[in-house]
C-alpha cells in the first residue's frame, strides 16, 4: 500500500543529466513519471512532447539524477536510538565520561542512560571501567555500546539489573570482562551484551514508530530510497504500523535474526512476504565478533596477542544445521563474518548448503545468500563467494575507519582486507551499506571510501590504502543501487532508471562523474523521490 497522500500527477523532470545505469540508454535528459513508476526516459524535447494538460513539468537546470541509493546493511532501531542517545564516539575517554555526566544531570534518577559509538582504540587501546561510569552517573543505569556493536561498557547498576555477579560464567558465544580479582569490570563482549539488553527498557510501540518516522526523513535527506534493515523483530512491527497508516516513505527489506527461525517456520512465513514498500528478506546469523574488541575469529592469532584468535559465535556445523532448516523453509541466509577464519567457516557452510539445495532441486538463484561484512579473507577464499553465488554484502566506510586497527592487529593480512576489487573481479555481486550507526549512513561517504580508500582527511595519501582494491565511481554506485536490488530479488523493479521501473531517484547539484574523487564524500542531495513522491526536496 503506497503512502496515504493523494497520488501525484504525471511528472516530467527535464533538462537534467540522467545516469540511468541501463546498458541500452546510459544517459538521458528527462524522465516521465506516472504514479509510482517511470513510463519514459529520453531527451528533453522527446519527453516533453508526451506531457498532457495535467502533467507537472519540473526543470532540473542541469542537475544530475541517479537511481535511488540503497543501504544494504544498517540497523534502523539502533540508529534511531543513536540519534537521541549519548554520542560516545569521542577522542578521549574523559570526553565520553563528561557527556555521560551531562546527560545524568538532565535525566531523572533511576532511569537508563544509553549511548553508542565509543572506540577504545581511539583512547590508546584502554577500555573504560564500571567504576568510572559509577562516578559519572551514580544514580542511573548506564549502557554504552561500542562503535562496533560487539562490546558494551556498563556501570554497576547495569550489572546488577542484569544479575551479573562475580561467579557468573561466561555465556555461550560471549565474554564478561573481569578485573584481576575476578569481579565484572563493566565490559561485556558479544553475546554477553544480551545479558543487559534483555532487561533494558525497549524503544517500542509508538515511541519506536515516532523515532523511525524521524529516521526515515534523515535518510531521505542523504539520498536513500531503500534500506536492508538488520534490527530487531519489534522494528518489523513498528514498520508494519507505519505502512498501515500510510506513513512509510522508505522501502525496507526487513531481515530477521536467526533466533526467529522456529517461529517463522511454524507460522509459514517466508522470505519475500510483503510488498513493494515492506518485505521480509533474510535470516541473519553470526559466525564471529568484530575487529574492534578483537573478537573476530582468526585463522592465526592477532598481531601482538599470541593467545587470541577471536571468538566463533556459531561453528560450521551449527550454521549448516540451522541453515538447512532455513533454506528448505524458504529463507536465504545473511551471515555475519569478519575474521578470516569465520569467513572460511561460513563459506564451507554455504558450500554444504548449496549441496542440500541441489538435492531438493532448489535453484541457486532462488536463495540469494549473503555474507555480511567479509572484512578479511584467506587468499584462497577470495573467489569463493562468487563461485558459490553468495552476495558480498560489504561496507566500504569500514576500511578508512578501521585501517589503523587493521594494520596493528592483522598486519600483512591486510592485503586481503576489505577486498572489494577482488570480489568484483571474481564475479561476486557487491551490495554496499554503512552498518549504521557503526558508520554514518551517508552513502556518499561510502562511495568516497570505495573509490579512494582514504579517510576524510585524505589519510593515508593520494593512492589510498591498498589501492589495488579501489573501485571506479560507476562500480561503487552500482554496489549502492543494483547490487542491493539483486540481493533482495528486486533487480527487475529498481536499480536503474527505465520505463516500467519504480520512480526511485536522487537529484544532485553536482555531477559526481565530473568531480575530483576527494569531493565525493561531501555531495549533498537536493531531492529524493521514492515511488514517484518527493520524500525530500530542497529546490
Amino acid at each position: 500500500m503506497p503512502p496515504r497522500d493523494v497520488m501525484p500527477p504525471e511528472t516530467i523532470l527535464f533538462n537534467g543529466q540522467v545516469y540511468t545505469q541501463e546498458a541500452g540508454c546510459p544517459r538521458a535528459e528527462a524522465l516521465f513519471v506516472r504514479g509510482e513508476r517511470i513510463v519514459a526516459v529520453g531527451g528533453t524535447r522527446e519527453i516533453l512532447s508526451l506531457a498532457g494538460a495535467h502533467t507537472l513539468r519540473l526543470g532540473l537546470e542541469g542537475r544530475t539524477v541517479l537511481p535511488g541509493l540503497v543501504d544494504a546493511h544498517l540497523h534502523l532501531d539502533w540508529y534511531a536510538r543513536s540519534l537521541s542517545g549519548v554520542a560516545a564516539e569521542t577522542a578521549t575517554r574523559a570526553e565520553c565520561l563528561a557527556r555521560v555526566r551531562a546527560r545524568a544531570r538532565e535525566t531523572p534518577p533511576g532511569e537508563w542512560i544509553v549511548g553508542s559509538g565509543w572506540n577504545h582504540n581511539a583512547w590508546g587501546g584502554v577500555y573504560g571501567t564500571r567504576v568510572e561510569l559509577d562516578e559519572a552517573a551514580p544514580q542511573h543505569v548506564v549502557v554504552l555500546t561500542a562503535k562496533s556493536g560487539h562490546a558494551a561498557w556498563v556501570n554497576t547498576r547495569a550489572l546488577e539489573a542484569a544479575g551479573i555477579g562475580g561467579n557468573m560464567p561466561d555465556p555461550p558465544g560471549g565474554r564478561i570482562g573481569r578485573a584481576p580479582d575476578g569481579t565484572p569490570d563493566g565490559l561485556l563482549f558479544e553475546r554477553a551484551i544480551e545479558l543487559v539488553t534483555r532487561v533494558q527498557p525497549e524503544l517500542a510501540g509508538e515511541a519506536l514508530v515516532e523515532a523511525l518516522l524521524r529516521t526515515q526523513q534523515d535518510l531521505a535527506r542523504l539520498g536513500l530510497t531503500a534500506v536492508h534493515d538488520f534490527s530487531s523483530p519489534r522494528t518489523w512491527e513498528a514498520l508494519q504500523t507505519m505502512h498501515a497508516r500510510g506513513d512509510l516513505r522508505l522501502r525496507v527489506v526487513k531481515n530477521l535474526p536467526g533466533s526467529e527461525l522456529e517461529h517463522l517456520l511454524e507460522s509459514g512465513q517466508r522470505s519475500g512476504t510483503g510488498d513493494a514498500w515492506l518485505r521480509l528478506g533474510h535470516l541473519k546469523f553470526f559466525a564471529d565478533g568484530a575487529l574492534g574488541p578483537r573478537t573476530a575469529a582468526m585463522a592465526e592469532p592477532y598481531e601482538g596477542e599470541p593467545g587470541n584468535r577471536g571468538l566463533m559465535v556459531s561453528d560450521r556445523e551449527t550454521l549448516v544445521e540451522r541453515g538447512s532448516r532455513a533454506t528448505l523453509g524458504g529463507w536465504p541466509l545473511a551471515v555475519h563474518a569478519i575474521g578470516d577464519r569465520a569467513v572460511h567457516e561460513v563459506l564451507e557452510a554455504f558450500d554444504a548448503l548449496r549441496a542440500v539445495e541441489a538435492e531438493h532441486h532448489i535453484p541457486r538463484d532462488a536463495r540469494r545468500h549473503r555474507i555480511e561484512h567479509l572484512q578479511l579473507a584467506l587468499e584462497e577464499d577470495l573467489p569463493r563467494p562468487a563461485q558459490l553465488d553468495i552476495v558480498a554484502s560489504m561496507q566500504p566506510s569500514h576500511a578508512p575507519s578501521d585501517r589503523r586497527m587493521a594494520e596493528r592487529y592483522w598486519g600483512p593480512r591486510c592485503a586481503h582486507a576489505y577486498a572489494w576489487r577482488s570480489q568484483l573481479a571474481a564475479g561476486a555481486h557487491l551490495a554496499f551499506g554503512s552498518d549504521a550507526p557503526v558508520e554514518p549512513p551517508n552513502p556518499f561517504e561510502g562511495v568516497h571510501a570505495a573509490v579512494t580508500r582514504r579517510g576524510a582527511d585524505g589519510d593515508p595519501g593520494a593512492a589510498g590504502w591498498h589501492p589495488e582494491q579501489r573501485l571506479t565511481l560507476a562500480e561503487a554506485l552500482h554496489a549502492f543501487t543494483l547490487g542491493p536490488a539483486f540481493a533482495a530479488g528486486m533487480e527487475n523493479e529498481c536499480g536503474i532508471l527505465a520505463a516500467g521501473r519504480w520512480a526511485d531517484l536522487v537529484v544532485l547539484d553536482e555531477d559526481p562523474f565530473a568531480l575530483p574523487a576527494e569531493a565525493l564524500r561531501t555531495i549533498a542531495p537536493r531531492a529524493t523521490m521514492v515511488g514517484g513522491r518527493w520524500t525530500w526536496r530542497g529546490f
